[in-house]
């Protein structure tokens, strides 16, 4: 009998170590930081080198445990209901780096302003933007801040070769700043006056 509850202790031991970890609060909170809507009107208004942006990042998929899921959508504010970037994100951790893997997916929109139609789509079915995860990693107790690594994003776009992400995400909003550059490292698009800055509506 005692080694019958010992095998018996050991099976659920084995199955506890099993269990996927749960998140940790700082992953929480920058899920929580990068959630709502958010708007650079301000910033248009103060330099005309920038555009109107409206940005809307909505909670994905929040029963799975391979991460925290956020579904991305970003327009001009005159053009809402033709975001032209949809994006998935799937916040993980590593030790003291966070990391948000990002995805793209078919015909996207014909998803656009439809949460339902995202919570439709299924992991296997989206395509990963390999090389153009944004690495983070926390700034004291108000901020997380990171990029992509390197040159390792690329990017056809405008003729570039490969693209870089900043980002600096807080509490109220965030900035972020995206780059391409051709293969003589020149840069072909994106702000050439810093970031852009993102309000979060309350």
């Amino acid at each position: 009998m005692k080694a019958v509850c010992f095998l018996f202790g050991v099976v659920l031991s084995l199955g506890a170590a099993t269990q996927p970890a749960q998140p940790s609060r700082q992953l929480r909170q920058l899920q929580q930081w990068m959630i709502g809507e958010f708007s650079s009107a301000a910033q248009a208004a103060a330099d005309s080198t920038f555009f109107d942006i409206r940005l809307q990042v909505v909670p994905i998929w929040q029963s799975r445990t391979d991460g925290l899921w956020l579904y991305v959508e970003q327009a001009a504010a005159n053009m809402v209901n033709k975001p032209y970037r949809q994006r998935i994100y799937q916040l993980t951790q590593e030790g003291d780096r966070f990391i948000s893997t990002i995805y793209t997916f078919p015909n996207p929109l014909q998803k656009a302003g439809n949460v339902a139609l995202i919570e439709q789509l299924t992991p296997d079915s989206l395509t990963t933007r390999s090389g153009c995860e944004v690495i983070l990693v926390r700034k004291g107790k108000a901020a997380f801040e990171g990029s992509t690594v390197a040159k390792n994003c690329p990017s056809e776009l405008r003729g570039a070769t490969y693209a870089t992400s900043e980002a600096l995400i807080r509490k109220d909003g965030m900035v972020t700043l995206d780059r391409g550059y051709n293969a003589q490292d020149q840069q072909v698009w994106g702000s050439t006056r810093g970031g852009y800055v993102f309000k979060k509506k309350q």
